[in-house]
């Protein structure tokens, strides 16, 4: 199972291209984390970088430690290279680390799989209850198919742990409000 996944996963880095421009989402910094501003998306085709070697490497189940598949997964995420994004994120030793499950989600919903994402945010919530930034792409899979109501109510979770003045909060209650007004 685990070669097979490896597998999987270094043919799906094999079609990371050249480069890309990094991008960065609400509550989340910089990504890729390396020195001279170097991230996984500025790796060349099949690579991603590894913070501790401070070079790009072929990714490899163990390998990198989950901080490196994170920041990874995120550029590859925010860059929107969903499947690319999947492949590392599930490369993972902390299978129960909401970060990596946020970004799991994230990229499954991007990829149209809202439910499969709805899953891992689910997951995460119930590993940090607080961690808005889940909250935020969870209220956005809930408008994603039409429920408002757990939007709303998701909102009000952020609302409940930062209140209305967090960069959270501004976002979910920004796409309520475009979604109400289409």
């Amino acid at each position: 199972m685990r070669r097979r996944l490896l597998v999987q996963v270094l043919a799906a880095a094999v079609s990371l291209p050249l480069f890309a421009a990094p991008a960065f989402t609400a509550g989340e910094g910089g990504g890729g984390g390396g020195s001279g501003g170097q991230t996984t998306t500025q790796c060349k085709k099949g690579q991603v970088w590894d913070k501790k070697k401070k070079k790009c490497v072929v990714p490899q189940y163990g390998m990198l430690d989950n901080d490196s598949i994170y920041e990874a997964g995120h550029d590859l995420a925010m860059a929107g290279r969903y499947d690319e994004a999947i492949s590392v994120l599930t490369l993972a030793a902390n299978k129960q680390d909401p970060r990596i499950l946020n970004y799991l989600g994230y990229s499954h919903r991007h990829s149209g799989r809202v439910t499969v994402g709805l899953g891992y945010y689910e997951e995460a919530l119930r590993i940090d209850p607080d961690y808005t930034l889940v909250r935020e792409y969870l209220g956005e899979a809930h408008l994603q198919i039409g429920d408002l109501a757990g939007a709303q109510e998701q909102l009000k979770e952020i609302e409940k742990r930062t209140g209305k003045g967090s960069r959270e909060y501004g976002m979910l209650s920004e796409q309520i409000e475009r979604f109400l007004r289409s």
